[in-house]
């Protein structure tokens, strides 16, 4: 257990736990409703600021079902919170939604249209009294949703050495894509 000062900094913040005894993230939940269109980022606030112990690290990663159920994605996963900050943890939310396309054909042509009617997402303001129509694929995130997930995790120090040789490895310079794509 390793205890960490948790401020709460909007009325409504929820403060963080984790839904099962065994589970490694604990929830990040929204303060407000936003609304991301296809294409857009938004930060979803979460009213919370945290102390950190020295040498960790809070992360910042996806919900599962958020990834499995939608096209919104952790925009820096997993995001890193350093240990020394102090301010209001924000979530950056990536809405990869490519909006609605149909095909229509014009004089041998084929066009790639993309649809901005019918919009399909309404909002009612009741205070307003206002409806606001946003396009196919916009997800609206309410206030009170589990958006996130919290994981604490500990954080080594580097002590860089100059030096003119590094160790041989099997591997050496090989990267991006240096071992090929099939698992065969």
């Amino acid at each position: 257990m390793i205890p960490v000062k948790v401020k709460r900094l909007h009325p409504d913040a929820v403060i963080p736990k984790y839904a099962r005894e065994l589970d490694a993230g604990f929830d990040l939940v929204a303060i407000e409703d936003v609304i991301i269109r296809p294409g857009e980022t938004a930060k979803v606030r979460t009213g919370l600021a945290l102390a950190l112990p020295p040498g960790y690290e809070l992360q910042i990663r996806p919900r599962s079902g958020i990834s499995a159920e939608t096209k919104l994605r952790i925009s820096n996963a997993p995001g890193t919170v350093d240990g020394g900050y102090r301010g209001e943890i924000g979530i950056l939310v990536d809405n990869i939604h490519p909006g609605e396309k149909k095909v229509f054909a014009t004089e041998n042509k084929t066009a790639l249209v993309t649809i901005v009617t019918p919009h399909v997402l309404s909002v009612k303001n009741r205070e307003l009294k206002t409806e606001e129509f946003y396009p196919v694929g916009t997800y609206l995130i309410r206030k009170g949703d589990r958006i996130a997930q919290g994981v604490l995790a500990k954080v080594p120090v580097a002590v860089f050495e100059e030096s003119d040789d590094l160790d041989e490895t099997e591997r050496g310079a090989g990267g991006f894509g240096s071992t090929g794509t099939t698992g065969l």
